[in-house]
C-alpha cells in the first residue's frame, strides 16, 4: 500500500497499524533515493510544532555516509563495551549497517532558547515541547517509510556519538542529536505485538 495525501483516512490508520522495528533490513530499496528524500522532506515540512517553531532539523544519510555513520559508532562503542560482551554489539551495528540509508533526528537548541527569551513564562516547558515535536516527526517519517515498503527502526547512541557526528558532517553545534533511523528492505518479521487491553488505557466521557 502506498501512502499518499490522496489517501483516505482508513489508508492512514492502516499505515500505522503496520509500522513495526525491523532489525532485519538490507541495502535495496522498493522506492528510489529522490523518493526517499521526498518523503523525509515532506515529513520535516508538514509535522506541527511549538508555537510553529519549526525546530526540527534532519540529516539523510545514503550509501557509504549511511554506511559510515554506522562504522563510527560501532568504533565509539567498542572503546566502551568490554571485549567479551562486543560480539553482540558488533552484530548490532552490522545489523543497522546493512540497511539501504540512515535518518538522523536534531532539534536546533538555539530556536529552543530563542522562544524561552521570547516567552519567558513558558521557558521550563519549550525543551519538553522540543521533544514533543520530533517524536511526533519521528512517526511521521517512520510510517512514512513503511507505506513505502521498507523497514525502520529508531536507535538512540546519543549522546555517545553526537560530536563525531556533528564533526563527521560539519553540522551546527546548536543541533542536539535526538535518534537515529537505520532503515531498508525488510528480510525478516519483526514477530507479533503484544498490546495491552484498550480499556486500561483509554477513557471516553460523553
Amino acid at each position: 500500500m502506498k501512502f499518499t495525501v490522496e489517501g483516505t483516512k482508513t489508508d492512514f490508520l492502516s499505515a500505522i497499524r503496520s509500522r513495526r522495528s525491523y532489525y532485519g533490513i538490507s541495502n535495496q530499496s522498493p522506492i528510489s533515493a529522490d523518493r526517499v528524500k521526498e518523503l523525509v522532506e515532506e515529513a520535516v515540512k508538514h509535522t506541527p510544532s511549538a508555537f510553529n517553531s519549526q525546530s526540527a532539523r534532519v540529516v539523510l544519510l545514503l550509501g557509504e555516509q549511511h554506511n559510515q555513520l554506522w562504522d563510527m559508532t560501532r568504533d565509539v562503542l567498542k572503546a566502551i563495551v568490554p571485549a567479551d560482551q562486543f560480539e553482540s554489539t558488533e552484530q548490532k551495528m552490522q545489523g543497522f549497517r546493512s540497511g539501504f540509508g540512515s535518518v538522523l533526528f536534531f532539534e536546533d537548541w538555539s530556536v529552543v532558547e530563542e522562544l524561552q527569551g521570547s516567552y519567558p513564562a513558558y521557558q521550563d516547558r519549550f525543551p519538553v515541547w522540543s521533544q514533543h515535536s520530533s517524536g511526533m516527526l519521528q512517526l511521521v517519517v517512520w510510517t512514512a517509510l513503511e507505506a513505502e515498503g521498507l523497514g525502520a527502526s529508531l536507535q538512540h547512541y546519543n549522546p555517545l556519538i553526537d560530536e563525531k557526528v556533528k564533526e563527521k558532517w560539519s553540522l551546527p553545534e546548536s543541533w542536539q542529536l535526538i535518534a537515529q533511523m537505520p532503515f531498508g528492505t525488510p528480510t525478516d518479521s519483526p514477530g507479533d505485538k503484544q498490546f495491552k487491553p484498550i480499556e486500561e488505557r483509554f477513557k471516553l466521557f460523553k
